[in-house]
């Protein structure tokens, strides 16, 4: 069997991602005291490469002469910032004694030799799933509303607190109750599971870039939401029986910077808000291009909307880290 050295790079860079975190906090520290530039630098360009990983596996899931394994192994580097954190929380809850790094570079360990000698015998055939990509389209639609407000909610961070609080408050009121709360978790554990499907039946063959990104930020969201939904429901509400707030979700007291377990959340929501708004993105310039758009106009939109998303994104990381709009002003 002839090995493809290329493609077991996504493997060895997300056998790398925890270390990188690991390389952070050990310049950061624990105290909140602005380190020397120097170490400043340092820590960014380490943040940088550990933010890069999912990209690098969307680069080479582009590749035309990968087979179905490799393609697929470079995919699931994508939702390595997510998967670790699942893995993480999972960790907590079953009190492993087996550090998180040594569970990790066991299970990429496993998946990469497995991509080298998985076969798929339809990898060239069309996915026959346009009843699929239609649904889950539909229910995505449906659940944008919930996704926006919730992002929105996430911004009034940069205002503090209590802002947050009190527009979770007024959501909670729908998604909450006794019949939203039910229905949420249904239609996410339905995109859940049509995504990982989509994601699967797609991720066989080749496509140009804009096909693979939709797969790739699919795929993340997937496990981002299964992984959030533990986070939530099972671990704070059933293990820890404590409420999913800000102070959860910014893992106070400490914070997501300085605190070696937390600075893995850092990734895990920057690029989950990023991946949810540019693969609604991604969903739109598809129904676009459908209904007779020009694909290079349908293509602008889109870079538009990643742009937007990266810096909503970025706006959403800045108040779970203590960014104050009121601060920036004064």
């Amino acid at each position: 069997m002839r090995l493809d050295y290329l493609a077991l790079v996504p493997a060895a860079a997300a056998i790398c991602y925890p270390f990188l975190l690991n390389a952070f906090h050990a310049i950061v520290g624990t105290q909140a005291v602005s380190p020397p530039p120097l170490a400043i630098a340092e820590a960014t360009f380490i943040l940088f490469v550990a933010f890069s990983v999912p990209f690098l596996g969307i680069a080479l899931a582009c590749r035309p002469t990968s087979n179905p394994g490799s393609r697929r192994l470079a995919y699931a580097s994508v939702v390595s910032p997510t998967l670790y954190v699942f893995l993480g929380v999972v960790q907590t809850m079953i009190k492993s004694p087996i550090p998180d790094e040594v569970v990790w570079c066991a299970i990429w360990l496993a998946i990469a030799i497995w991509s080298q000698s998985a076969r798929d015998p339809v990898a060239t055939a069309v996915p026959a799933v346009g009843g699929w990509r239609v649904v889950h389209g539909v229910t995505a639609a449906v659940l944008s509303l919930f996704v926006v407000f919730h992002l929105i909610n996430h911004l009034f961070g940069l205002i503090g607190p209590d802002a947050h609080a009190a527009v979770m408050k007024i959501g909670r009121m729908v998604y909450r109750s006794a019949v939203g709360e039910p229905l949420l978790v249904a239609a996410m554990l339905f995109q859940i599971g049509t995504g990982l499907f989509l994601a699967w039946r797609w991720s066989a063959a080749a496509h140009d870039f804009q096909r693979t990104y939709q797969v790739a930020s699919g795929a993340y969201l997937s496990v981002y939401i299964l992984g959030h939904m533990n986070s939530v429901f099972v671990y704070a509400r059933s293990f820890l029986g404590i409420p999913t707030d800000w102070n959860f979700a910014t893992g106070a007291p400490t914070g997501l910077i300085h605190d070696a377990w937390n600075i893995r959340l850092l990734p895990h929501y920057a690029l989950g808000a990023f991946f949810v708004l540019s693969h609604l993105a991604s969903g739109l310039r598809a129904v676009l291009i459908a209904h007779g758009v020009d694909q290079r106009n349908a293509d602008r939109l889109w870079s538009v909307c990643v742009a937007m998303s990266a810096i909503v994104a970025a706006a959403i990381i800045a108040g779970m880290t203590g960014v104050r709009i009121g601060a920036l002003a004064s």
